[in-house]
């Protein structure tokens, strides 16, 4: 009797969930959206509070996913449909998008990208830097395998603007017009291009689902009193993390987006979103207080002679080591944090003007900024509520998922043999994230054990004559 897990969303938490179930005897089908593993915890340069680097925590874990015999790992894939049987199990169709590469031939050599002479906004780099139209997310990624962007690439929107009969199927001299660029193809070593890929399909049977679907950020679009996007000096947390971290766009360099200068002011602007019930969201992010800190501590790390400005309504820092990082910031650091609301920025030649109140001694502040870092509101991740009527779930009024009984069992949802952890439920941090998904899976191995005693009490029972 082999049990098997379905883990949907490969960031910390469905990594953890994932190991902690097939380390203990049984299969698990972790199906992943993006081409690679790891989540938004990739993106991260240290964690807080101890200041580890993320890479060092999550890459073993990662690796560890890949090269386990008891996980299937589907990435750049969306589970398509679920439905329940009459013996409980779940049929489940995974679509697996068209990357473009054959990842059977392909070595992960990196030369496709190499040769591609055409870069995009990367979303993995919140706008801070670009990627190749073939890419990986990482040069960590797990898989290490890439994706053609097909929507950017020439050649794949030439091949099918012909074969639609948009373009003339023939060139000049009368021969068959071909597709421009290629340059992946021509390059490949192991001919791992395929142009002719299609989306594909895979049927599975799993007798338990852990939905672990993460969070997104709260759109900078939607703040149109910080420039509503379009100042490209303001960005938000992640976009800052991928400034600090040395696999970033600028090598760990802090150089501000708009011309790559070293940026000698830096203010923080916290609940950009969050409890904001008439423009934004009404709850708290949780994490905000902290990642702030954290990021202003690694920039007077990286640059002495910064000033950090950290603009905060109150401080929210309830965690072992949390309120003393806090103080370190101030105290050993020299961070300003100023409590009051930022009402409005702009743009004045080549500074960000940042125009607030400090509360406490009731003052209006004007800051000259080189940098603005926004700490957006965590919601939840596009997509969840399409989820949610596919599993049989309920969310609450912000979209996040609710649980059977918040206080008891925080994992369990109404429909028997579903589960769910992390980020899909709430903002929280990393270590909450882990336990939750590690209480998930001992919820599945415990429905896994009793069925494997019931049925073992069946066979031994059939055995007795008569």
């Amino acid at each position: 009797m082999n049990k098997r897990a379905l883990v949907i969303g490969a960031g910390i938490a469905g990594i953890q969930a994932s190991l902690d179930i097939a380390n203990s005897g049984y299969e698990v089908i972790l199906v992943e959206k993006e081409p690679s593993i790891g989540g938004h915890m990739a993106q991260l340069s240290e964690t807080f509070p101890t200041l580890d680097c993320s890479q060092c925590i999550l890459t073993p874990r990662t690796v560890e996913v890949g090269k386990h015999e008891n996980i299937r790992l589907y990435t750049y894939s969306e589970v398509d449909s679920l439905e329940r049987k009459d013996d409980n199990s779940f049929d489940v169709r995974i679509r697996r998008r068209a990357s473009y590469v054959n990842w059977d031939l392909c070595t992960g050599c990196g030369v496709c990208q190499e040769k591609c002479p055409f870069k995009v906004d990367s979303l993995f780099e919140r706008g801070v830097g670009q990627r190749k139209v073939i890419y990986t997310l990482s040069p960590q990624a797990v898989p290490n395998k890439p994706v053609i962007d097909a929507e950017n690439c020439r050649y794949l929107q030439s091949k099918w603007d012909i074969e639609s009969g948009l373009t003339p199927a023939l060139d000049k001299k009368g021969n068959p017009a071909k597709p421009k660029c290629g340059a992946c193809e021509k390059f490949c070593p192991t001919g791992a291009i395929d142009w002719d890929q299609k989306d594909t399909f895979i049927e599975e049977n799993v007798d338990a689902v852990i939905v672990a679907t993460g969070y997104d950020l709260f759109p900078q679009t939607r703040l149109p009193e910080y420039g509503g996007g379009k100042l490209l000096d303001v960005i938000d947390g992640l976009g800052f993390e991928r400034l600090l971290a040395a696999s970033g766009p600028t090598a760990g360099k802090v150089l501000r987006p708009s011309d790559n200068k070293v940026p000698l002011e830096v203010v923080f602007v916290q609940c950009s979103g969050s409890r904001d019930p008439e423009r934004g969201v009404p709850y708290c992010s949780k994490i905000c207080c902290m990642y702030t800190a954290k990021q202003a501590i690694l920039y007077k790390h990286h640059l002495h002679d910064g000033q950090a400005y950290v603009f905060y309504i109150d401080v929210r820092a309830g965690g072992k080591g949390y309120e003393e990082f806090l103080n370190r910031a101030q105290e050993e650091d020299g961070v300003i944090y100023l409590r009051g609301k930022v009402s409005k920025l702009f743009q004045d030649g080549d500074k960000i003007m940042v125009k607030g109140v400090d509360t406490i001694s009731n003052r209006t502040v004007e800051i000259a900024a080189d940098l603005v870092v926004l700490a957006t509101a965590v919601i939840p991740r596009i997509g969840n509520q399409q989820v949610a009527d596919m599993l049989g779930l309920t969310y609450d009024q912000n979209g996040f998922y609710t649980s059977r009984n918040e206080e008891f069992d925080p994992v369990l949802t109404p429909s028997q043999g579903i589960f769910m952890a992390g980020c899909a439920l709430g903002p929280k941090d990393i270590p909450e994230t882990v336990a939750q998904a590690s209480g998930a899976a001992a919820k599945v191995l415990s429905m896994f054990q009793k069925d494997r005693a019931s049925f073992q009490q069946e066979e031994m029972f059939s055995t007795i004559p008569g």
